[in-house]
Parts: structure tokens; C-alpha cells; sequence
């Protein structure tokens, strides 16, 4: 009997996750040929078709969308099951640090399944801004940290890329201006750079509505129909989506994070990278 090769289901769920074969491709690290080899191998295991033409790209079949539960289910067990066997004796202590995107938007699940199978291990979490935590992790007072991405480091284990998008209120903006009303992190952000570049580039007039030095100051002015700003679908919730089309906001590329362990670090902060690579990857 025929079984599923966990990394062909890693890059169907990289395709499920990402909505386009070139999206997976990037996430799984090979070449879209190579994607599309791997989706027919897959196809030809289960007998059925996986996906269907939409448009310019492809959505899942009724079997697609059923293998995209057995999938997720079956990389949950084989996770968890290496989590404790590696996990079982270690001890000390551990500290993690990300950005608020992530501290609210899938890392819970993470750290649970983390806790749990390293129950002798003391697991701390800090959570703030890209420039400090990095200076932070430098220091050595971080083991496994998570931030935007500025340049290539020796100790990246892994980086994530994430599309930008322009988000606004779901009751839209208050009033409509010739000028972009903006909100903003204060600097450094490099989401505030790659606005402000985006808008440039277009020749795009715009004005700076609101600015703050914490993500919940950003979301009430958004949600509000104060400003828009540029983020990526983490944000989307209630009382923020992606930006009207009609405001014709220019194009914005990916955004790119690194989760990096530091040197020296317990060796458990290798598999918990590991882990945040595989579970926020998409």
C-alpha cells in the first residue's frame, strides 16, 4: 500500500496556504516545475484530480479539499511526535522574542504543542518591535527570535515571506482625500518604508494621519476609517480588510522575516525554529 509522503503534503498545504503554485514554490524552496511534479506525483497516488482551473490560477477539487484536512492532521502528528521525542529531556531555560504580527496571528498553537512536549523546559516570550529585539538578541539576552528581515545573518534558520497589502477599515475611510491618509508605526518599521517608497514610486500624493509606537495605536486608527496602512493578511480581522480597490493604491512586494537562533543557545532552540519555520511558513 501506497503512504503520503509528508513532503509532498507540505507543498500541497504551501499551495492550499498560499493560493498559487509560485507562492508554494518559494515557501517549499524549489522551483515552480518542480511543484507542479510534485502535485502530479500526488495526484497519481490518490487516483483523483487535486485541483481545478480559476481564473488565471487553481483552486482545489472536492478531494483536494478533503486531502488538505488529512494533510494538516497528519503533519500535526508527525510534529508532535518529534517534539517529544526530543523534547522529553530538555531542560533549562528559554526565551523567545517576535513581533507583534506573529505574537497574535499563529504562534499560539506553536508554543502550546512546544510547552507541552518540553515540559521540563522554562519557555519566556517577548514581544515588541523589530530594531529593539534585534539589538536584544545581539546582546545574547534572546535564544530564538523572529523579526522583519534587513539583511542575510549566519544564524537564520529560516525566513518567511509574507505579501504586503494595504488595509483599511471594514466601514471604509471617513472621508476620501486627493492625499493617502496614512497610519504608521514611528521609524525605524520597514512596513513604514515600504508605504512610503510604494507611494512615491507611483507619485502618489499622501499625508501621515496617524502614527504610533505600538500595532494596537495603528489598528484603532485603521479600523476607525481614520488612515490606511500597509501590513500583510495577519491583520485582516474584525473591523480591518484589504483596502478598497478604487482607492488605487500602488503594488507592494513581500514582506521577508528571518527567525534566527542564536549561537550557543540550548539545543532546543534548534527544533523550536524548526518548528516556526514549518508552522508560520504560508
Amino acid at each position: 500500500m501506497q503512504h503520503l509522503d509528508p513532503d509532498l503534503l507540505r507543498t500541497f498545504l504551501a499551495f492550499v496556504d498560499s493560493g498559487s503554485l509560485g507562492r508554494a514554490a518559494a515557501i517549499v524552496g524549489r522551483s515552480p516545475s518542480a511543484v507542479t511534479t510534485q502535485m502530479q506525483r500526488l495526484e497519481e497516488m490518490i487516483g483523483e484530480p487535486l485541483f481545478l482551473p480559476a481564473g488565471r490560477g487553481r483552486a482545489l477539487t472536492t478531494t483536494g479539499q478533503e486531502l488538505a484536512g488529512h494533510a494538516r492532521r497528519i503533519l500535526d502528528m508527525h510534529r508532535a511526535a518529534l517534539l517529544s521525542l526530543k523534547g522529553g529531556r530538555a531542560e533549562g531555560r528559554l526565551t523567545l522574542a517576535t513581533t507583534q504580527d506573529f505574537a497574535e496571528h499563529g504562534l499560539a498553537p506553536l508554543l502550546r504543542l512546544f510547552a507541552e512536549t518540553h515540559a521540563r523546559l522554562r519557555l519566556n516570550l517577548r514581544v515588541g518591535r523589530s530594531a529593539q529585539l534585534a539589538q536584544a538578541f545581539e546582546g545574547g539576552d534572546i535564544d530564538v527570535l523572529i523579526t522583519m528581515r534587513l539583511k542575510p545573518t549566519a544564524d537564520e534558520v529560516a525566513v518567511l515571506r509574507e505579501p504586503m497589502m494595504w488595509l483599511a477599515g471594514t466601514d471604509g475611510l471617513l472621508r476620501r482625500e486627493e492625499e493617502v491618509p496614512l497610519a504608521l508605526l514611528d521609524p525605524p518599521c520597514g512596513f513604514r518604508e515600504a508605504a512610503l517608497s510604494a507611494l512615491d514610486r507611483a507619485c502618489r500624493g499622501y499625508r501621515i494621519a496617524a502614527t504610533s509606537q505600538s500595532l494596537s495605536g495603528l489598528k484603532s486608527a485603521v479600523a476607525a476609517g481614520v488612515a490606511v496602512t500597509l501590513r500583510t493578511a495577519r491583520w485582516c480581522g474584525p473591523g480591518i480588510a484589504a483596502a478598497p480597490a478604487d482607492l488605487a493604491l500602488p503594488e507592494v512586494g513581500d514582506a521577508s522575516f528571518s527567525i534566527r537562533v542564536r549561537a550557543g543557545a540550548p539545543p532546543a532552540a534548534q527544533d523550536l525554529g524548526l518548528l516556526l519555520e514549518d508552522g508560520l511558513s504560508g
